[in-house]
C-alpha cells in the first residue's frame, strides 16, 4: 500500500531574529503543536500563489516577497509529506490567526521551547544554523 503524499507549501516568515508561529488545531494531524504557517498546494497553483493564498488565508499576511529555501520529505506512519520551504522575508500586515489559532513571534533563541511536528525538526535545524546568530 502506497501512502498518499500531502504536498504542503511552508512559509518561513522572519522579522528581526523572530520567526512567525501558529499553533495547531488539535483536531488535526500532530495537533497542538506549532508550525510555520502554510497549507496544502492545489491542484494547478505553484508552490508560490499556495503560499500567499495560505498565508492570507490563516494569517492575514501579504508577501511581498519570498525565496525558495530547501524541500523535505518526511514520512509519517499515516502519510508522507512534501515541505516545500520558502523564506518570507518582507510582507505587509499585522500576523493574527484568521482561523481562530493562536499565532505568535518567537526569538530565534527561544524555537527550542516549543514542540514542533516531526517533520518540522529539519527546519528547525537549518534555521537556527543560518539565522540563529545575531
Amino acid at each position: 500500500m502506497t501512502l498518499k503524499v500531502v504536498h504542503v507549501a511552508v512559509g518561513v516568515v522572519l522579522r528581526q531574529q523572530q520567526v512567525l508561529l501558529a499553533l495547531r488545531p488539535d483536531k488535526l494531524h500532530q495537533g497542538g503543536r506549532w508550525e510555520f504557517p502554510g497549507g496544502k498546494v492545489e491542484t494547478g497553483e505553484t508552490t508560490s500563489q499556495a503560499l500567499a493564498r495560505e498565508l492570507k488565508e490563516e494569517v492575514d499576511l501579504d508577501i511581498a516577497a519570498s525565496s525558495p529555501w530547501f524541500e523535505l520529505q518526511y514520512a509519517y506512519p499515516e502519510k508522507t509529506v512534501l515541505l516545500d520551504i520558502h523564506l518570507v522575508q518582507e510582507f505587509e500586515g499585522e500576523a493574527i490567526g484568521l482561523e481562530g489559532q493562536p499565532v505568535r513571534w518567537v526569538p530565534l533563541s527561544e524555537l527550542h521551547q516549543y514542540q514542533f511536528p516531526d517533520a518540522n525538526q529539519p527546519i528547525l535545524d537549518k534555521l537556527l544554523a543560518e539565522f540563529g546568530r545575531p
